[in-house]
């Protein structure tokens, strides 16, 4: 599935699974674990299977169940 050359630095893209990856998905954020994503071995551009990319669709819209949610602080950035 992996293997190709990367579009923003000609690198090699390979398979790495990660521990935990957040997607964006319609302005929120969906969270999968142990999930296999491609990573460029030069540039670190990761690229994402449409099997990962349809999974995180139907959690952001609520077509499957997940084990579980956490909760994000989410605050605007003032300097100090």
């Amino acid at each position: 599935m992996y293997g190709f050359n990367c579009e923003h630095c000609g690198g090699t893209v390979n398979e790495r699974r990660v521990e935990r990856e957040a997607l964006r998905h319609k302005g929120s954020f969906v969270i999968l674990e142990d999930v296999p994503i491609g990573v460029c071995e030069k540039c670190g551009a990761r690229y994402f299977d449409a099997s990962v990319l349809r999974r995180v669709a139907e959690i952001g819209r609520g077509t499957t169940p997940t084990p579980r949610s956490i909760a994000v602080p989410v605050d605007r950035y003032a300097p100090a």
